[in-house]
């Protein structure tokens, strides 16, 4: 390693909050009230990139500071002031940068990283998803064969974040020749080019669009995922880990923008804040940012986005999904509060509009919040050891607090689950491990009570919710779909849209390159599970640790990646 020092140096000496304050006062020239709606100009990356935006994810010995928890706090600062900004930021760094970090070779990061640690403006993204393969990356069409000097590589990429600015690329890609994936780091002036640009309905300042990849690459360029210890679901944990970093920020912004409308808007003789139902959506805006803020502080004591984030598996799915609901649950309350002027982007009395375009995506990409949750319940299934999944629940530490709290019946989870009722199931499991959390988090920070007991609550009606929906499921409604030409799949022992008894050999059929769990009797005894059936059969065994290892391809993705 050079020992010149890059431009940014100044910045490695300074203490944590000194540099968080640093990035601060930059961010906030990024005020989502103000800041125009368009692609991020390069003049303003370069911008965040002399306060520092990207040194946290880099080794010391590269020029970066190296801090798992800068990198949280720099995401949850910059997604309180624009929250299309925290995403610009996750992009570049947890989704592009660390995987390089982790798990490229010597060769190829003396190549890239010094150029990320100083000031110039370039960027990264990963390019995973296609036109046709979402979720589904075994149906991908980008392949690379070894040519002459490394690796040639050819297809198309649809949805990556900075489709048309990013200068370094992530490539995904399978062998043309046998069943095989890899991925590989592209620079764009090697034959990286953006043919359509796509007009998303929000985060404005990430440009989306269509890449055709026709490249060669150096044989240092390729991630040996042997060697690196890579699994197909790391590369993406890290970046949906610190959704709760955005989430927190972005929460605590829209609280303080809520109770200030709503304050200063005289609705007759009182102000609006006097009214019943508007101070019901005001908490349950406040109670999101608090569950929010519980779950960031989990993110940033208990896990290390730069270390092996797979243990971490169940607690990232729950961690992205009920962040992310309670950021577009928010967001709605909040332009409910706002009326007329919550449906006019640019309005100068709120941010309500852009907040509910931004936030919308959400639950889509970077995995698929019903998949996220179909998995946990897989990965819970997987660990009961004979136990009904309550049991499991009530032992279990990422939910044991929860359940003790609550005291509540956990016995529905108990029956049959088909795959409607695996993502239901997931759906409780994170609520339960999202009140674990809002109870760590106080007993660690004091936090006030009345800030504690309604988040609580939420949550509660939020299981008594999948609950219902359990009900709901229980009077054969999904029947009655599929007696109209809908879906069977979902109903316990009905065949799945193959027409199969035996889901795990549909799956197979269907992935013949993935690993499948044993056939199951087509109806599992009563109180026993079914297998994991239904769309996302294959990528909730594959994605679970322990359960059905696979190397690759990683969890689907979406526009983000």
């Amino acid at each position: 390693m050079t020992n010149d020092l890059p431009p940014t140096n100044h910045l490695l000496s300074l203490s944590t909050d000194d540099f968080i304050a640093g990035f601060d006062a930059v961010a906030s020239k990024f005020d989502s009230a103000t800041f125009p709606q368009q692609k991020l100009p390069p003049d303003s990356w370069a911008l965040l990139v002399r306060a520092g935006v990207r040194l946290p994810t880099l080794p010391r010995r590269y020029g970066g500071r190296d801090s798992g928890v800068e990198m949280c706090r720099i995401v949850e600062t910059a997604s309180e002031w624009n929250l299309a900004l925290g995403v610009y930021v996750i992009v570049n760094t947890a989704l592009a940068l660390l995987p390089v970090v982790k798990w490229a070779g010597e060769e190829v990061k003396q190549e890239m990283l010094p150029l990320f640690a100083g000031d110039a403006p370039v960027m990264a993204g990963l390019a995973a998803t296609e036109p046709g393969a979402g979720s589904a990356l075994s149906s991908m069409t980008t392949t690379f064969e070894e040519v002459e000097g490394g690796y040639r590589i050819r297809g198309r990429k649809h949805w990556q974040a900075l489709s048309s600015s990013a200068h370094w690329w992530l490539v995904l890609a399978k062998n043309a020749h046998r069943r095989e994936y890899g991925y590989f780091v592209v620079e764009r002036s090697e034959g990286f080019r953006t043919v359509e640009l796509y007009e998303a309905l929000g985060l404005k300042l990430l440009d989306y669009g269509v890449n055709d990849i026709d490249v060669i690459v150096p044989r240092h360029r390729r991630i040996d995922a042997e060697e690196a210890g890579l699994d197909s679901v790391d590369v993406f944990l890290a970046s949906r880990a610190l959704l709760a970093a955005a989430g927190s920020g972005f929460l605590r912004r829209i609280s303080r923008e809520a109770h200030t409308y709503v304050d200063g808007r005289q609705i007759g003789r009182k102000p609006q804040s006097k009214i019943g139902f508007v101070n019901y959506r005001l908490a349950a805006i406040d109670t999101s940012a608090t569950i929010c803020e519980a779950l960031s502080h989990y993110l940033q004591t208990m896990l290390d986005v730069k270390g092996d984030m797979t243990p971490a598996f169940p607690a990232v799915q729950a961690l992205k999904t009920v962040a992310t609901e309670r950021m577009i649950s928010a967001a709605q309350h909040y332009q409910q509060l706002t009326g007329a002027e919550g449906y006019r982007c640019g309005s100068p009395t709120n941010i309500a509009g852009q907040a509910f375009l931004d936030t919308r995506v959400f639950s889509i990409f970077d995995g698929n919040n019903d998949m996220l949750s179909q998995q946990l319940t897989a990965y819970c299934l997987t660990r009961r050891s004979g136990r009904a999944l309550s049991e499991l629940l009530a032992e279990w530490p990422l939910t044991a607090p929860a359940v003790a709290t609550l005291e509540t019946d956990l016995s529905f989870l108990d029956q049959r689950l088909g795959q409607a009722q695996q993502v239901l199931a997931g759906r409780a499991i994170a609520y339960l491990f999202a009140i674990t959390q809002v109870l760590k988090w106080a007993d660690e920070t004091g936090a006030d009570p009345a800030r504690v007991r309604p988040a609580i609550e939420f949550l509660r009606s939020d299981i008594a919710g999948v609950a219902a929906e359990f009900r709901l499921l229980a009077t054969g409604i999904l029947d009655t779909y599929g007696a109209a030409g809908g879906h069977r799949a979902s109903r316990p022992g009905v065949a799945d849209e193959s027409g199969s008894q035996d889901p795990a050999t549909a799956a197979a059929a269907a992935h013949p390159h993935l690993p499948v769990p044993p056939p199951a009797p087509p109806v599992a005894p009563l109180g026993e599970p079914e297998p994991l059936t239904g769309p996302f059969a294959r990528e909730a065994w594959s994605a679970v640790p322990g359960s059905a290892p696979v190397r690759f391809p990683g969890p689907p993705t979406g526009p983000v990646g």
